[in-house]
């Protein structure tokens, strides 16, 4: 049990709501150490061994990123914002953003391009910590997955790749290694477009914020367990008519309107529960008929396998497919 994992995580929670109810007397270091019975100094040293900032840095930065967001969306004005975010000033505000993003509030209104926003630090992450669920509650044999056809319509994916990871873990490891396309920097800016079709306003690492993981069909990409050539991707689904900015360690790609299989768990907990739901859908995929239903997988070049992963909603993989003939 990494107990310190989890109480860095359940602070950042807290952060979140505070930052989004305006509360900031309930996330002081004298409201944590009172709430975990530590002293000041002994939370604010294991937050920053545990998350590699301060405590008082990471809350700054984000209420930043919230603030962000309201420049980009709203019409409210930048002093308006700026004391709902708990600064002085529309000037010291505007020297943060700045700082932060490297351009200034208004200049980014008008042409919102992509910077690195400070996401949600993910210290218990059973996947970053390469345990997926390792405290896993009692198997349940029934059915829990339901699998379905869909037609999605023609979109945009934006997205970074990597021929050789197998999963999450690695692929984040392996991403770590490039300049620039390290976890919090791709996540970071991908929050920061607007637009993302898969966007409910969740967590910046799960489906639920737009972000997903996917596999796209590459000849010279990894064979995977059913025998494809797969390039493993992270991104974000877009409009088919998205003209905003490219990162320039991105590439987007124009997806066509296509079938689609889906198999998908509802929602499940996280921590205890992980591994068993990824059991059963892997059990369903490997065991469903296609040509009873009349498809087969399209392994055509370009075509996307998409990952969304968020446990207060669901699990679920979309698989390309086209109809045999």
């Amino acid at each position: 049990m990494r107990e310190w994992d989890k109480n860095v995580q359940s602070i950042v929670e807290e952060i979140d709501v505070c930052i989004k109810e305006k509360n900031d007397d309930a996330v002081s270091l004298k409201f944590l150490a009172e709430k975990f019975g530590y002293s000041e100094y002994y939370i604010s040293r294991k937050f920053s061994e545990i998350s590699g900032m301060t405590f008082r840095d990471y809350y700054r930065y984000r209420k930043l990123a919230f603030a962000l967001k309201e420049v980009r969306d709203t019409n409210k004005s930048f002093l308006e914002i700026a004391l709902d975010y708990g600064f002085s000033s529309h000037e010291a505000f505007t020297r943060a953003f700045k700082e932060a993003y490297g351009v200034n509030p208004s200049e980014f209104r008008m042409h919102p391009i992509p910077v690195v926003l400070r996401t949600v630090i993910k210290p218990f992450d059973c996947y970053l910590l390469e345990s997926g669920g390792e405290h896993m509650a009692m198997k349940n044999e029934t059915n829990d997955v339901k699998t379905y056809f869909v037609t999605i319509p023609a979109h945009k994916f934006l997205y970074i790749k990597n021929y050789e990871s197998v999963g999450y873990w690695d692929f984040w490891q392996k991403q770590s290694q490039i300049p620039g396309q390290d976890c919090d920097t791709i996540c970071g800016l991908l929050d920061s477009i607007k637009g993302k079709l898969d966007d409910l306003g969740g967590s910046e690492h799960d489906s639920g914020s737009g972000q997903i993981m996917a596999f796209m069909n590459e000849p010279t990409g990894r064979i995977c367990s059913w025998g494809i050539p797969l390039a493993e991707c992270y991104g974000v689904r877009l409009p088919i008519d998205y003209k905003g900015e490219v990162p320039e360690q991105m590439l987007l790609t124009d997806i066509p309107e296509g079938e689609y299989v889906v198999f998908e768990h509802g929602p499940f907990d996280f921590e205890t529960e992980n591994s068993v739901v990824e059991e059963k859908i892997e059990k369903a995929m490997k065991d469903f008929d296609y040509n009873a239903a009349g498809y087969q997988l399209d392994t055509t070049p370009g075509r996307v396998f998409y990952f969304f992963h968020d446990c207060s909603r669901y699990w679920k993989y979309v698989r390309p497919v086209k109809k045999v003939r």
